[in-house]
């Protein structure tokens, strides 16, 4: 695929990304490069809260119409919250990317912080909340990461029941105002477009105004924790270890491995614990690189009784690729990786966020060399990873309780 890519940083500081296609779509983005991972323990959530309620309204646009004027042009309209970035976009017939700006740019901008609005959606967040613990394969890979850093990174992008009681709007906009300036945002479009427009659009609906993103540290920890649950029948085994940081071109060395170890029915793991053996039906594996914190899982949904051969299985594979690794195998999981970078970029939307998230760990250029680098990946890299993960570890396992 070679479609036309564009970036400009402006005087204000806003960083805009553009790649250009020929179909009669444009998915838009505006991003702010803050997360869960800039939040004090106290206030952890609050992110994800201030995304919940940029959507309830500003001062020309009420909640029902920032909805309408999206989706009553064909559009779709939602966000995310993940521990370094805040996202909003939207995906829109490309004849109405300007409504499409409009709205997103109105409401990082100009959200009211409604104070009956917010105790509403707070309520929502608590239900949230409660899904993600009901959730075991959620639950199991929140609880992972408090196994594998102290601090704020050990705690859920959605905060808790305490810290979600304690955020008042004064909290609120406190936190927006010191993030959502435009020194600390990206302006995304992928699809048929003038890029020159675009720019001109940003330079003069966003302010001069600047921002600070803060800094707030986890140290990496490695312990291994068992619960049990009433009304589950599964049990729920995640396998983590910590991993080179983005900025580190070794961090494409975890991506191999994990590739090879877990991911799709053609992976090691896959092949030794479902087809040989019959222990389990869902086998995930996911490498979480960013720029401030990175590790790779491996979740396994099995019975309880199989719990200690799934994990002695893990182990042996990893000490396996340690030791016996072949450059046939090594080549093999680059050219699947290497496919699926391509299918990725097939959808707008998703393409768009691919930019964004390459952007905030260091450059959205950087997206375009995944192939390269992927290529550039040793045998000894992936050897040494694997016998990294096997020295430090950490394994949570959620089981079913014995009385229901």
């Amino acid at each position: 695929m070679n479609f036309e890519f564009k970036k400009k940083v402006l005087k204000n500081g806003l960083t805009i990304l553009f790649e250009e296609r020929n179909l009669p779509v444009v998915s838009v983005g505006i991003a702010v490069r803050a997360g869960g991972v800039n939040e004090e323990l106290s206030e952890k959530g609050i992110s994800h809260f201030i995304e919940h309620m940029l959507y309830k309204g500003t001062p020309s646009r009420s909640s029902k119409k920032i909805a309408m004027e999206i989706e009553k042009n064909g559009g779709e309209l939602n966000g995310f919250t993940s521990e370094d970035v805040t996202a909003y976009w939207c995906k829109m017939p490309s004849n109405h990317l300007n409504v499409a700006l409009e709205v997103l740019s109105d409401i990082v901008q100009n959200p009211l912080f409604d104070e009956k609005e917010l105790e509403k959606e707070r309520q929502v967040i608590f239900e949230e909340i409660k899904m993600r613990k009901d959730n075991p394969i959620i639950y199991s890979l929140d609880k992972l990461q408090s196994l594998l850093y102290a601090g704020t990174l050990g705690k859920s992008i959605a905060g808790d029941f305490k810290t979600m009681s304690s955020i008042k709007r004064k909290n609120l906009l406190e936190k927006f105002t010191q993030l959502y300036q435009p020194n600390n945002m990206i302006l995304c479009v992928v699809g048929k477009a003038d890029f020159k427009e675009i720019v001109e659009f940003a330079e003069k609906k966003f302010s001069n105004k600047k921002g600070k993103v803060p800094k707030i540290k986890s140290s990496n920890i490695n312990k291994s924790s068992v619960e049990k649950r009433k009304g589950i029948d599964q049990a729920n085994l995640v396998f983590a270890f910590h991993s080179p940081l983005s900025s580190n071109k070794k961090s494409y060395a975890s991506k191999v491995l994990i590739t090879l170890l877990a991911e799709g029915m053609s992976s090691r793991l896959f092949e030794e614990i479902r087809e040989k053996r019959n222990l389990a039906y869902s086998i995930k594996g996911g490498a979480e690189v960013n720029r401030d914190f990175s590790y790779c899982f491996i979740y396994v949904g099995t019975s309880k009784e199989n719990i200690s051969e799934v994990k002695k299985l893990i182990l042996q594979e990893f000490e396996k690729v340690s030791a016996a690794l072949t450059k046939e195998e090594l080549e093999e999981v680059k050219v699947q990786m290497i496919g699926n970078y391509y299918i990725s970029q097939e959808d707008t939307q998703s393409q768009m966020v691919n930019l964004i998230i390459s952007e905030v760990e260091g450059d959205a250029q950087s997206f375009y060399d995944f192939e390269k680098n992927i290529q550039a990946v040793k045998l000894g890299d992936v050897q040494d990873l694997a016998r990294q993960a096997l020295k430090s570890h950490s394994f949570f396992c959620l089981l079913p309780s014995d009385s229901k």
